[in-house]
């Protein structure tokens, strides 16, 4: 193992860079990636009523909730996969090359559902999708925290969270477009285009999908590699002629930010093979515990999120609402993860990044509650719908940039692939399970059931490192 010294190096200098360092073609670049990732996790949410009815035996609208548990878990089971399989594989063999192959397999695996036939083809389709987003999410995370300036990590992580957003409301809306019938406002969609003549549009959702993976997928291949990456594979000199291209557009306007305290400190950045550094975050009890604690914490969240994200309107035409009343609920709810996405670029770094998971499910109870209260499609209950949604939402970028920052350079992507695995295998076994139990209950106890699993994560979450504007050497000295 060999070790990179960093006290004046380019990686502390782009620490110091006012803003971000790459072209404005690049935000949107990774942003689509990340809409494409809630793209696909929001499409299955109202489509999945005419999908069930279409290619599955049995199947009805009432009846949808008791059958999408299988293609979430099976998609979430597909995320913990890609995120343990290819997300190290980032770590020994580059940011860049990897982002590449995840969104193949995310495109291919959209368009595979968008030709499944029956139940079985339908949850292989999601399981392929699952493991190309799986990779995609944690890379893209990691990816952003190695290339941010140590001060608006968050921000950055949040301003892709905003695409973020419009993936999750571009899902759901098509999927009303495409697969409810017209009806009049608020019970549904006047323009929908759903009926007994074209009753095969939640295909078209999923054709749109690889669509999307496409020309994100060209847009990639020109990103840079990460300079954190090449640094600690002792590529010095292409990490310093990154970081100079990045710092010329950085500093156009301002020049380098102060050095805070610890920034003369004279970090350094291991050099290791993969096993040896999975070994030390198995063996070293602060890594283990950080990866238990977030891991779980995730899992926990995630529970809630996919349960509405996937199975809301499934959970509310079984508590009497129609398919087009529910998903007008759904769709309008979203505008509640929109403003969270805003809302968090500019408050993110201002409170611990533990803190927000507690936040956001103080946030999530006052919505269900409200919903409750509205009884049906009305401003009360879609008011409650966008709160419910602003607040499980609100605490995802800290969580992300939480996650990548709790460990060090040689293993980050290995780590946050497993933290985010346990999560999303937790969270759709959990969905699995539990939605269709919760979804018979009354409306009260089935979202605050839900919701309740968000708020033993905040808890749990509490005893993660504290890791707002400090560096990544120092988090993981």
């Amino acid at each position: 193992m060999s070790t990179l010294r960093t006290g004046v190096s380019p990686l502390a200098r782009l620490d110091r860079f006012p803003r971000w360092g790459l072209s404005a073609i690049s935000v949107l670049t990774i942003g689509l990636g990340m809409l494409f990732v809630q793209y696909d996790i929001f499409n299955i949410n109202v489509s999945f009523v005419q999908t069930c009815a279409q290619i599955i035996g049995g199947c009805t609208p009432a009846t949808s909730d008791q059958f999408i548990g299988l293609p979430i878990f099976l998609s979430l089971l597909g995320y913990g996969i890609g995120a343990l399989v290819l997300g190290p594989l980032s770590d020994r063999f580059g940011r860049h090359r990897l982002l590449i192959i995840a969104m193949v397999i995310t495109g291919l695996g959209s368009l595979f559902s968008t030709f499944a036939v029956d139940e079985t083809t339908f949850g292989l389709s999601r399981l392929v999708t699952g493991i190309g987003i799986g990779a995609d999410l944690a890379i893209i995370n990691v990816y952003v925290s190695e290339i941010a300036p140590r001060r608006m990590r968050g921000r950055y992580t949040s301003v892709l969270f905003v695409m973020a957003a419009l993936g999750s409301a571009l899902g759901i809306w098509l999927g009303l477009f495409l697969t409810t019938p017209m009806t009049p406002w608020p019970q549904g969609l006047p323009f929908a285009v759903a009926s007994d003549t074209f009753d095969t549009g939640w295909r078209w959702v999923y054709g749109v999908g690889a669509i999307l993976a496409a020309f994100s997928l060209a847009l990639r291949i020109a990103l840079p590699e990460s300079p954190r990456w090449l640094a600690g594979k002792g590529r010095d000199a292409e990490a310093a002629a990154i970081v100079a291209r990045m710092e010329e557009r950085a500093t156009r306007r301002q020049p380098l930010l102060p050095e805070a305290a610890d920034d003369s400190r004279d970090a350094a950045v291991h050099v290791g093979g993969t096993l040896s550094a999975v070994r030390e975050l198995f063996t070293s009890p602060v890594y283990l515990r950080r990866l238990l604690v977030i891991g779980s914490a995730w899992l926990l969240g995630y529970v809630t999120i996919y349960s509405f994200a996937g199975a809301f309107t499934s959970v509310l035409v079984r508590q009497g609402y129609t398919p087009a009343e529910a998903g007008i609920v759904s769709a309008v709810g979203l505008t509640g993860f929109i403003a969270a996405a805003i809302v968090a670029r500019s408050v993110v770094d201002r409170v611990e990044r533990k803190w927000w998971m507690l936040i956001g499910a103080a946030i999530a109870i006052v919505g269900a509650l409200i919903v409750v209260v509205g009884g049906g499609a009305t401003t009360a209950t879609l008011i409650g719908a966008i709160i419910v949604f602003f607040g499980q939402n609100i605490w995802v970028p800290a969580q992300y940039a939480l996650t990548a920052e709790s460990f060090p350079t040689r293993f980050r992507t290995t780590a946050y692939a497993l933290a985010d695995s346990i999560g999303h295998i937790g969270g759709g076994l959990g969905v699995f399970l539990l939605v269709g139990v919760f979804s018979q209950f009354p409306l009260l106890g089935t979202l605050l059931g839900l919701i309740g699993f968000l708020v033993v994560g905040a808890v749990v979450n509490l005893l993660a490192p504290r890791t707002r504007n400090r560096s990544l050497e120092e988090i993981s000295a």
